[in-house]
């Protein structure tokens, strides 16, 4: 069996996440194609945020800005805005939307996904929703119109809790929806979110088998942040962790140690670097890098644990990255064109690596099109700020 260091695991992902790689590149023009590639690549970008989604892929591609990415997203439709893992609002590759939506189906149904509605009722609205989502773009309030009239009153009763409101019950629906590829997110009109059908945005579409699908995204999700475990696959995913242990025996995978403990990589994807990674980095909220990678006690040592994990979670502060490992906390705050990012490193950074941080402030400004200046110092805010 491999046995593998924490360093030639890093240096991988680093490597497969482009953030190896130099980032910027004068005279760079990008396309939307390498936008896309560069999300498949990270098994999407988590788009809750939408300036942290375009951070966290502009990042990723040299020469690449904000508008690149809503270009790709919204004109090329090279993306797609929809829900990935744990359900929350990814930015993905078009081309992939057969797999994840074929995926998706076919992970187990959680009870509280059903108590709203009857199977036949679920039906309905999954028809509904297709229907009026062909050729148009609804708000919610809109669809809950569209929905209804296709229905019936029921629904639409009030029912759904929903933080301290209720939601219409057929938004019950809308996880299937979202899994079976009958919904996806459209442009926003004003502040409000739009809904849409994912064949607008290929042509064609249609969900893959549950069982390839499955076996293509463990696949994908070892590449971007393997070796890794059933069980961190299963966070990943938000499915139950015996699930996610069945469907790896199922697969032809490639059992290492990393520091000692099992993992697992597909078969045939055992190459590892000897050189150990390198590099000063800036993620912003959710990045896929941070949130995906374990062991968390490796990826977020010593006093990184305490202070940018929220409860352990990670994503909820934008890190320093330093040498595949993070090491700071960072926060940024707009004024116009002018971006004042503070950074607070939790070990002592040298000059080289100082220099590096300057270099990824001046990258942060260029993909958010404004100006960006550095200040050294404690972040005062919390957690998603």
């Amino acid at each position: 069996m491999t046995s593998l260091s924490w360093d030639q695991v890093c240096a991988r992902r680093l490597d497969r996440h482009r953030l190896s790689a130099p980032t910027s590149a004068a005279g760079l023009a990008p396309e939307a194609d390498t936008v896309a590639a560069v999300v498949s690549t990270m098994c999407g970008a988590h788009a809750q945020v939408a300036s942290a989604a375009e951070l966290s892929v502009g990042l990723r591609v040299p020469g690449a800005t904000r508008a690149l990415v809503r270009q790709a997203l919204w004109m090329d439709r090279a993306l797609v805005k929809s829900r990935g893992p744990r359900g929350t609002v990814h930015l993905l590759a078009a081309a992939d939307l057969p797999m994840w939506t074929g995926a998706l189906s076919a992970l187990p149904v959680a009870s509280h996904e059903q108590s709203l509605l009857t199977p036949g009722q679920t039906e309905q609205v999954l028809a509904a929703l297709a229907d009026a989502l062909a050729e148009a773009e609804l708000t919610t309030d809109e669809l809950t119109e569209q929905v209804v009239a296709r229905t019936g009153p029921w629904a639409g009763e009030r029912v759904m809790d929903a933080f301290q409101d209720k939601w219409p019950r057929w938004i019950s629906a809308m996880t299937a929806a979202t899994r079976g590829g009958v919904i996806c997110f459209g442009p926003n009109r004003g502040r409000s979110t739009t809904h849409t059908s994912p064949t607008r945005w290929l042509p064609g579409f249609a969900p893959m088998d549950g069982t390839p699908a499955l076996a293509e995204l463990v696949r994908r999700y070892l590449y971007a942040y393997g070796p890794a475990t059933p069980a961190q696959f299963a966070r990943w995913l938000s499915a139950p962790a015996t699930w996610a242990a069945t469907l790896f025996e199922s697969l032809d995978l490639a059992p290492v140690t990393v520091e000692g403990t099992r993992a697992w990589v597909a078969a045939g994807d055992t190459d590892f670097p000897d050189d150990r990674p390198s590099g000063v980095r800036l993620l912003p909220y959710f990045d896929a890098y941070t949130v995906g990678c374990h062991p968390r006690d490796l990826l977020f040592p010593g006093a990184a644990a305490d202070r940018a994990l929220a409860r352990g979670q990670a994503g909820n502060y934008p890190v320093l990255l330093v040498d595949g490992t993070v090491a700071g906390v960072w926060h940024q705050r707009r004024s116009g064109r002018r971006i004042h990012v503070t950074v607070e490193p939790l070990r002592t950074l040298g000059a080289s690596r100082l220099r590096a941080l300057e270099e990824q402030v001046e990258r942060v400004g260029q993909v958010l099109e404004g100006t960006a200046s550095l200040t050294i110092g404690p972040v005062q805010v919390g957690p998603h700020a």
